[in-house]
């Protein structure tokens, strides 16, 4: 049997309340002060740390005041344990919130910190904050004296059950961890599939990747048909690429020179035009006897996808105006019909990526 409740029980008990409620403001506040330092450092880590602390040591220290509370009464020993019982369930709920919001926040930094367009892998975010929220049910479980083995049993059943059922879910959801884990792709990679579609990879959840091509459309990709698919990655195994753009000249022209003023409206180029590479090293390759010209290739250095358009846009621009200060002949394809008396000269189109073409027709 209990003693009777006397007024000097409830001093007793309100004082160790009113000292975790006062111990909690006074930590709530410390952390606070905490958390504006943090804010200027340059690791992220330390704000997390403390948001999590902000959280949880406020708490605790006023459920401990509770608890000393409980234990200044003249409770039976079952309401004792019934109290502390509840008490320990609401401290591993919070703690347990706290932490699933903290290792998600720590994911998301890890995520975060590559460079791209976008940087956040929300699979490893919602995955680890599921299993932080499921190991706390378990532990309030173990906690309440329920038995988790018959549980974890059923769940193993059924969770056999679901996996047949949702084959092509569990398919994607294991293939962008496969994606993810290989770092074959990662946010922020400009990529481009067999079928057509490229872009810029902004996320990789569960059960997709979402590519942001260049004209600002998302494209959604199931992960399962990205594994399976030939891929080409452009950012790796490093961002800088080099890019051929294909140039002709007259056979007249002196090729000394032509090369010489290339080489110079590259070197322009390269260190004029954002996301040139000025520590590139101009590249001319003469290759082709054509019909009517002699080709040649020029390599530029650019530093990122993206760039090689404005790039080339800049280079043949500026190669163009220079060769006709030059002198320096492009000329339009020719070709010779011997048909009958005369020859006619018929202007043809051959494609978007070349001159009009001269057919010019003999007229015996």
């Amino acid at each position: 049997m209990t003693r009777a409740l006397t007024v000097d029980d409830l001093v007793i008990a309100g004082i160790a309340l009113a000292a975790g409620l006062l111990a909690a403001f006074l930590l709530r506040m410390l952390l606070r002060w905490l958390g504006k330092h943090a804010d200027r450092t340059r690791w992220s880590g330390d704000d997390l740390i403390v948001d999590t602390l902000r959280t949880v040591v406020p708490w605790a220290a006023f459920l401990g005041g509770a608890a000393s509370a409980g234990a200044a009464l003249p409770l039976t020993r079952t309401v004792q344990h019934n109290v502390n019982q509840t008490l320990t369930v609401l401290l591993i709920f919070i703690v347990t919130l706290a932490a699933a919001r903290g290792v998600a926040g720590l994911m998301r930094t890890v995520t975060q910190s590559r460079p791209g367009v976008a940087g956040s892998a929300t699979i490893f975010v919602n995955i680890t904050r599921i299993l932080v929220l499921a190991i706390g049910f378990l532990v309030v479980l173990q906690t309440l004296g329920i038995s988790i083995a018959p549980l974890l049993t059923a769940l193993g059943v059924g969770g056999l059950a679901v996996a047949l059922a949702l084959q092509d879910t569990l398919a994607n959801l294991f293939a962008g961890i496969h994606i993810l884990a290989s770092k074959t792709v990662q946010p922020g990679d400009y990529i481009r599939l067999s079928s057509g579609e490229e872009g810029y990879v902004e996320d990789i959840n569960w059960r997709q990747t979402t590519v942001r091509n260049l004209s600002n459309n998302l494209v959604v990709i199931p992960n399962g048909e990205l594994a399976k698919t030939n891929m080409t990655n452009f950012m790796r195994p490093e961002e800088e690429l080099t890019i051929l753009v294909q140039v002709g000249v007259a056979y007249d022209s002196d090729l000394d020179h032509v090369e010489r003023v290339t080489n110079e409206i590259i070197a322009e180029v390269m260190t004029e035009v954002e996301g040139a590479l000025p520590h590139h090293e101009p590249i001319i390759r003469f290759h082709t006897f054509g019909d009517s010209r002699i080709g040649f290739t020029v390599i530029l250095g650019v530093g990122e996808f993206s760039d090689q358009y404005r790039i080339k846009h800049e280079f043949i621009k500026r190669l163009h105006k220079r060769y006709r200060a030059e002198g320096i002949r492009i000329p339009a394809p020719t070709r010779t019909v011997a048909i009958q008396q005369g020859t006619v000269a018929i202007p043809q189109q051959r494609g978007p990526e070349e001159a009009d073409e001269m057919t010019s027709v003999r007229l015996d």
